[in-house]
């Protein structure tokens, strides 16, 4: 390991909002993430990278909670092995997606094109606009019958959790995709009436001195049903992908590339312990989303904390969460990414 790097942070926020209408609204907000990172180096110099991250409106307690000494050794000793591992093998694989990778694929995939300011055109910022266009509400086929995704400012230790949005409007729970089948927007006071709603909370504001724009709460995918074991014990020959890398998207949040950290090899229903590294997948949302064939249970579902999501001119870098299990996609193609 050349490069070692454990850290922790706080954030309190207090919020006052009046308006001409009668609100008189305070709430004070506290917030805890611990992040460890790894770097191992090989002979050539290539670096291979692990790490773990995650942040909960939460005292202490969340931190003390996390385990991180136990985390710690576990990030070292996965980034050494990383050096040693092999090249992913490539091809259609049964594919086995972490909760982590999970949430950035819930953020990046569905999250921002159901803000409704950039389906309208009115935000474009940070990638760009949108491909669910109003007429595809209620109608359009987002993934399979296993996928169910919830906006929740109401979601215990979310940082998209509050009383009321910054334009005044009261927290709550908003369906997005239910059965496959896309069912809401995020929405602001200002968006909503431009489809006949009214705002389901989603205005927000990184400071007094920026307007509210359309941001996401807590955007999730709901728990299926089982263990991890179970998820994994019909796969003959598989790979679980765990840890996002890198990514990248279209303007439209419709293809988009991801690699990850590392592969574990799933043989015979269960893990090997043999590690691959260099993994990366492509998609559309659509195509990806469909051929989810099952997602693991609550007792499988994780709250992962994204203190860092940019969008709008001035830029506005707001604080979102996103909770996942993992997921069983049959034949999808890995890549190598080197």
């Amino acid at each position: 390991i050349k490069v070692a790097i454990a850290e922790t942070g706080a954030v309190v926020t207090d919020k006052l909002f009046i308006n001409t209408t009668g609100a008189h609204l305070r709430q004070h907000l506290v917030e805890c993430q611990a992040q460890l990172e790894a770097t191992a180096v090989d002979e050539t110099g290539y670096a291979y990278n692990r790490s773990f991250n995650n942040m909960h409106q939460a005292g202490w307690d969340f931190v003390e909670g996390l385990r991180l000494p136990e985390r710690a050794a576990q990030v070292g000793a996965e980034a050494g092995q990383l050096v040693a591992a092999e090249w992913v093998p490539t091809g259609p694989t049964t594919a086995v997606l972490g909760s982590d990778m999970m949430a950035l694929l819930v953020h990046e995939s569905c999250g921002h094109p159901t803000e409704l300011d950039r389906v309208l055109g009115w935000e474009a910022a940070f990638a760009g606009t949108s491909f669910l266009m109003p007429e595809m509400l209620g109608q359009f086929r987002y993934g399979s019958p296993a996928v169910h995704l919830t906006a929740d400012a109401l979601t215990p230790g979310g940082l998209g959790t509050f009383g009321w949005d910054d334009e005044g409007t009261p927290a709550q729970r908003t369906p997005i995709v239910r059965d496959g089948i896309f069912v809401g927007y995020l929405t602001s006071r200002e968006t909503a009436p431009a489809i006949g709603q009214t705002s389901n909370g989603a205005g927000r504001a990184t400071s007094w001195g920026r307007i509210p724009i359309v941001r996401m709460t807590n955007l999730s995918l709901e728990p299926g049903h089982g263990s991890l074991a179970e998820l994994i014990a019909g796969v003959e020959d598989g790979l679980y992908l765990e840890t996002p890398s890198s990514w990248s998207l279209d303007d439209k949040r419709m293809n988009f590339h991801f690699s990850v950290e590392l592969c574990r090899e799933i043989k015979h229903g269960q893990f090997t312990g043999r590690l691959f590294k260099g993994a990366s997948f492509q998609n559309r949302t659509p195509l990806f989303w469909g051929a989810v064939d099952a997602v693991a249970g609550p007792a499988e579902w994780t709250l992962w904390g994204f203190p860092g999501c940019a969008k709008g001119e001035p830029l506005q870098s707001c604080h979102v969460a996103h909770g996942a299990a993992p997921v069983r996609v049959p034949q999808m193609v890995v890549a190598r990414s080197e």
